[in-house]
């Protein structure tokens, strides 16, 4: 398996994201533009060739330039991802004008981050990559050997991770903290909810995207072209045209170059234009063409499935409605896994402490205070009441089976392995205020794909494109 397409196994944010950084970009093989400066051979002890094109300049970003030869090999790596997981290749001109484009936006970002001073610390970095090397259960030396069998140099590797931190810092400031919701807002998402509750159970969707995207401010015959390539998309689609296929030669959204799927979304996970787009569709259906602020989405239902877990937050305060949800109280002993400790050695030294608890050698919060890696260890390894989706699925899911009293076997999650130990448990009225916590997390959500998609469309057009060539 390449490790392009093995190292992030989430190619879309989830709500509690505890497993470590999420680098999009990455995982569908992109590089950024900037560290592809340093990739240029030194010449400086050879005899002096003739200028190859290779080395042309292709686009000027503002002050900065993006080079035919990191051009060239960005577009290797995008190939060689495609290829490996074994769709069809779109058109390569179609593929090489989507590429430039998604180049010129990241350069914009970059150079804004660096307007900013947003920065990433050798150190923070340092973290990054080894939380990524752990998610892929590789040490460090395994990881590394992997890259270059990949035909990726490690340094390099350190500054696409780099530049993906500094990009999400960038969003977070961007987009994320400026997301304001309202109590107004709140109170009818929690109406919503319970009419909804009441006549059906909870969806979750998978729905590919292409998004066609319009300028700011853009002219009636701007959106006429783009509304035409959107109508031209959904022609070749209801031809029996590949969506990855179409998604890598027209999408403009972030997620275009790795087919335009946006993983398993809950309801309040997605815009409503989606849901309002979708909701009736059989799976592999295209939805009619749906307009936004931000341009023209091509919506394709991947699948649809019914909520397992019951959420908080359905019924609102002002009815009679009641809303309980089950609520888990347990403590943990957590070996996280890195260069020092395998996952064999965290396995042994998990069934050394379960044996010393069975044969009553020692309590269960004595060993927690001493062995635990996490937070916890000061209070004996508890962690309080938990609610569903509160842990990562592979603890929520052993807790869940364990009976009161009882320790697990060695459980692994992306953290690390753990001993997981349950005290009690109830069925609780959901207060009102995580109600309207929950409620708040879920609007945010709704507004964020559209409010990023708005920002990305307002770098692009303030940041100054001069194309030297004649492919533009």
């Amino acid at each position: 398996m390449n490790i392009f397409s093995s190292l992030f196994a989430h190619h879309y944010p989830v709500r509690y994201a505890k497993n470590g950084l999420i680098l999009l970009s990455l995982a569908c093989g992109l590089v950024t533009a900037a560290s592809a400066q340093n990739m240029t051979p030194n010449t400086a002890s050879k005899p002096a060739v003739q200028p190859r094109l290779a080395d042309a300049i292709l686009v000027v970003v503002n002050n900065e330039v993006i080079t035919r030869y990191e051009f060239l090999e960005r577009l290797k790596v995008i190939e060689t991802r495609l290829k490996s997981q074994g769709g069809q290749m779109p058109p390569i001109q179609q593929l090489q004008r989507q590429l430039l484009e998604r180049m010129i936006v990241e350069r914009a970002q970059l150079q804004q981050a660096k307007e900013s001073g947003i920065k990433v610390d050798d150190t923070s970095l340092d973290r990054a990559v080894a939380r990524i090397a752990d998610q892929n259960r590789l040490t460090m030396p395994e990881f590394r050997k992997r890259l270059e069998e990949d035909g990726m140099v490690y340094s390099q590797f350190r500054n696409e991770i780099r530049n993906e931190m500094i990009l999400q810092r960038l969003r977070e400031r961007e987009v994320d903290n400026k997301i304001q919701v309202s109590d107004a807002e709140i109170d009818a998402y929690m109406g919503a909810q319970e009419g909804a509750a009441a006549t059906t159970a909870p969806q979750e969707y998978n729905i590919g995207q292409i998004l066609i995207r319009v300028p700011e401010n853009a002219s009636p015959q701007q959106l006429a072209e783009s509304k035409r390539r959107a109508e031209e998309v959904i022609a070749q689609l209801n031809a029996g045209g590949d969506f990855a296929k179409l998604a890598a030669a027209y999408s403009d959204g972030t997620d275009g170059l790795t087919g335009g799927e946006l993983g398993w979304r809950s309801q309040e996970r997605l815009p409503q234009l989606f849901i309002d787009a979708v909701g009736n569709l059989q799976q592999g259906q295209i939805a009619p063409l749906v307009k936004s602020g931000n341009g023209f989405h091509v919506l394709k239902l991947l699948g649809k499935r019914t909520q397992s877990v019951m959420r908080a937050g359905a019924a609102p305060s002002n009815t009679a409605a009641v809303t309980t949800v089950k609520q888990t109280h347990a403590s943990h002993i957590l070996i996280k896994v890195n260069q020092v400790v395998t996952e064999a050695d965290a396995r042994r030294k998990l069934t050394e402490l379960k044996q010393r608890l069975d044969n009553k050698a020692a309590t269960f919060e004595e060993l927690a205070r001493l062995y635990s890696n996490d937070f916890s260890a000061s209070k004996g390894g508890d962690l309080g009441w938990i609610y569903p989706g509160d842990t990562v699925p592979e603890f929520e899911r052993a807790m869940d089976a364990l009976p009161i009293g009882e320790v697990s076997e060695p459980i692994q999650s992306p953290f690390g392995y753990h001993l997981i130990l349950v005290k009690e448990r109830k069925a609780d009225d959901v207060s009102q205020e995580r109600q309207r916590m929950v409620a708040r997390q879920a609007i945010r959500e709704q507004k964020q794909e559209e409010a990023t998609q708005d920002w990305l469309r307002q770098v692009r057009d303030r940041a100054y494109v001069e194309y030297r060539t004649e492919e533009k």
